[in-house]
């Protein structure tokens, strides 16, 4: 598990002291503004297969958060210290369109840090079948070039991010590809062209993010906008569908104590494993059925 790191990530928004009362009180009582418990998730909009011009694609919408996310495979060299894989390229662009915060350099950092996240989540072996991606050692590989778009900035950023890039992951079909040797010995490659000969990747431990968000003396899943503003910090825990931790990383200025950290990321693996079941369920649902747009309900 990674250590925890600081930084901020979403638009503000600025409330008054009785909107800020109302808010913390409802929490307290398990009655948050739209209606939803402290361990509900806004509905979730899933659409994959929106680009056409990639290996896959996906669109999610959680509230007023609208991400984005292609994926484009093309061959490259496998890393040197990692001459049978091949690997993933995260890049993440916040239009200014989404919030003004997000103009300039504000927009480039956010999205340093969500790309530095992605790393965290996807360097290792048991997140996605990087082997899967070796074409032959140490001379080809794929390259998978995961593109994220945050088109609007409604709060709990991280979690849409995270639903989007696993959809999308689910949705890419990667050409299959045969190595040639001529009879002096020289290997060469050929793609397929054929849409329908392709290679699926494996999407089952490829883990999804729970934002837990401090108010008062709860913490609340999926929070909006205003409900951040009432968050001191929040602790952030990428957890695969079987329920293991892989990353987790603390944002805002407060503090949080052991005990708050325990209880936080139990209730991050409890509600993920829920996340995770739904989102597979819709995925195949969308797949079997040929239908491109999706919703999971509120999950409790």
């Amino acid at each position: 598990m990674n250590n925890i790191l600081m930084f901020n990530i979403n638009a503000t928004v600025i409330l008054s002291e009785a909107e800020k009362v109302y808010i913390l009180h409802g929490v307290q009582d398990d009655l948050r503004a739209d209606g939803r418990g402290c361990e509900d998730y806004r509905c979730i909009e899933v659409e994959t297969d929106v680009v056409s011009n990639t290996t896959g694609s996906a669109r999610v919408k959680i509230g007023h958060t609208y991400v984005l996310v292609g994926v484009k495979a093309e061959m490259g060299v496998p890393k040197l210290d990692r001459p049978k894989e091949g690997y993933l390229e995260f890049f993440v662009d916040c239009s200014a369109n989404a919030t003004p915060e997000f103009e300039g350099r504000g927009g480039e950092e956010l999205g340093t840090e969500i790309a530095n996240m992605m790393y965290k989540i996807f360097d290792n072996k048991s997140s996605i079948d990087l082997a899967s991606l070796c074409i032959q050692p140490r001379e080809h590989c794929w390259v998978l070039y995961v593109d994220v778009l945050l088109l609007e900035c409604g709060g709990n950023l991280f979690d849409t991010i995270s639903i989007a890039v696993k959809a999308a992951l689910f949705n890419t079909r990667i050409p299959k590809v045969r190595l040639l040797e001529d009879e002096e010995g020289c290997k060469d490659i050929e793609l397929s062209d054929d849409p329908f000969d392709c290679v699926r990747l494996s999407v089952v431990d490829v883990p999804c993010i729970v934002t837990l968000s401090r108010i008062g003396h709860r913490h609340v899943v999926d929070a909006m906008l205003q409900e951040e503003a009432c968050s001191l910090a929040s602790l952030l825990v990428s957890v695969t569908s079987k329920g293991v931790l892989t990353c987790m990383r603390k944002i805002g200025k407060g503090s949080l104590d052991p005990e708050s950290i325990f209880e936080m990321i139990e209730t991050g693996k409890r509600v993920a494993k829920s996340l995770h079941t739904s989102l597979q369920s819709v995925l195949n649902q969308e797949e079997s059925l040929g239908k491109k747009r999706q919703k999971i309900g509120f999950l409790r």
